[in-house]
């Protein structure tokens, strides 16, 4: 199967609207999830550089499950 640009980007608008939604969900902001992140699992980024990850869409699964697991976040509708 061939990816297009086109494809991936919406994919990336997917897992960051999933993402966002769950911080939301929770009333969790960024300077909180870089909290979270630090005091859970050693993880150091700045809230900035958290948003600016998150509005890209272009992340890790590992990245993805961290943030699951820091706020709480058991399963996903996806």
């Amino acid at each position: 199967m061939i990816s297009n640009v086109a494809d991936d980007k919406e994919w990336q608008n997917r897992v960051k609207g999933l993402l966002k939604a769950e911080l939301a969900r929770r009333n969790i902001n960024y300077v909180q999830l870089a909290e979270l992140l630090s005091q859970k699992y050693g993880v150091t980024e700045s809230p900035q550089n958290l948003s600016n990850k998150i509005a890209r869409g272009k992340f890790s699964a590992v990245f993805m499950v961290q943030v699951c697991e820091a706020i709480g976040c058991k399963s996903l509708a996806i």
